[in-house]
């Protein structure tokens, strides 16, 4: 059996929260800097799975959550309604092997049929493959943060990127 991408559900909440952890504990890339619970979790999936403009989606190899990707609210003001903003990691041993890619792929696919006009990304620097992955898929660079996350004592840029969606 190959790798499917499909809608994430609450029973995959368990791996996504594994796989984001690790994200939390070892790297700068994620600005959480203590590990979810499972009942602190609950609400960002609940807040990224109304399965229109935000959802959560899941890649999955023989029946292993290999990454996931997300599309949550920009900002809660009404007038951002219409952006959202996405994210995407995998588990740490399947980095740069296209699972990104294949996430990203079919979450534009989606939201190219909700009330999407522009996606927008946050990148923790330094990262650049995710940077790469970003403008593979047309992301243009607005501008960076400076130093306004710290994590492990040290003060980290955040790059921000968009795209257009809706035509």
């Amino acid at each position: 059996m190959g790798m499917i991408v499909r809608p994430a559900t609450l029973a995959d909440l368990p791996n996504i929260r594994k796989i984001h952890n690790y994200y939390v504990e070892n790297t700068h890339i994620i600005f959480d800097v203590r590990p979810f619970s499972p009942e602190q979790r609950m609400p960002w999936f609940q807040d990224h799975s109304d399965g229109h403009r935000h959802q959560t989606l899941v890649a999955e190899e023989t029946g292993m959550i290999v990454g996931y990707t997300a599309a949550g609210a920009f900002r809660t003001k009404e007038a951002y309604e219409t952006t959202v903003e996405v994210s995407v990691a995998c588990i740490p041993d399947q980095v740069g092997k296209g699972i990104g890619s294949l996430l990203y792929r079919e979450l534009f696919a989606r939201l190219q049929h909700e009330d999407v006009h522009r996606v927008v990304a946050g990148i923790a620097q330094p990262n650049a493959p995710s940077n790469a992955l970003h403008e593979q898929f047309g992301f243009k660079k607005v501008g960076t943060f400076t130093e306004v996350g710290r994590k492990f004592g040290k003060y980290w840029d955040v790059l921000w990127m968009e795209k257009m969606l809706s035509a």
